[in-house]
């Protein structure tokens, strides 16, 4: 591996690391709704890294704010779907959205958690884990979460995006 592939590496893995300790700071902000608690700042880590992270390195910092917060005590099973496919839609969306743009992936998120992230939650974690939830009441309670902390993500990655030229920054990770 060359000099400058192991800085871009050791970049994203700590920023992904700060990601998902942000998202385990920011996770005191929590709404029960019935076997679920919404984060809706899960949704807005989400869709920072997703935008300057891309797909992959963003699940991973969903999936370790996940495990945190289970460990902690202060999440539940379903924030693994809940959050992990958010992370990918946005990374996926903000790929292929043109620079100026990369802000408008944070739509992707809703339906990444409110419509795939639930029906997974509805149809195969629910049941494993024996807590019955229709898929219509989760993708409700993942939406009154993600709609919101989406929209402040979008604010926030178009703040930063003015204001410390991200894409000067982090454009060799995006």
């Amino acid at each position: 591996m060359q000099n400058n592939e192991k800085k871009k590496l050791l970049k994203r893995a700590v920023l992904a690391g700060m990601f998902a300790a942000a998202g385990t700071v920011l996770s005191v902000v929590s709404i029960p709704v019935g076997p679920t608690r919404c984060f809706p700042f899960q949704h807005t880590i989400n869709v920072l890294a997703g935008i300057i992270l891309g797909p992959w390195w963003a699940v991973g910092a969903a999936f370790t704010t996940s495990v945190i917060r289970n460990m902690l005590g202060t999440g539940s099973l379903f924030a693994f779907p809940g959050s992990m496919f958010g992370a990918l839609f946005v990374g996926l969306a903000a790929r292929a959205l043109p620079e100026k743009y990369k802000f408008c992936a944070a739509c992707a998120e809703p339906v990444g958690t409110g419509i795939v992230g639930a029906w997974v939650a509805a149809k195969i974690l629910g049941p494993a884990i024996g807590k019955s939830a229709g898929f219509l009441f989760l993708s409700g309670s993942f939406l009154m979460s993600c709609v919101p902390g989406a929209a402040i993500g979008a604010v926030l990655f178009c703040c930063l995006q003015k204001r410390l030229e991200i894409t000067r920054t982090f454009g060799a990770l995006i």
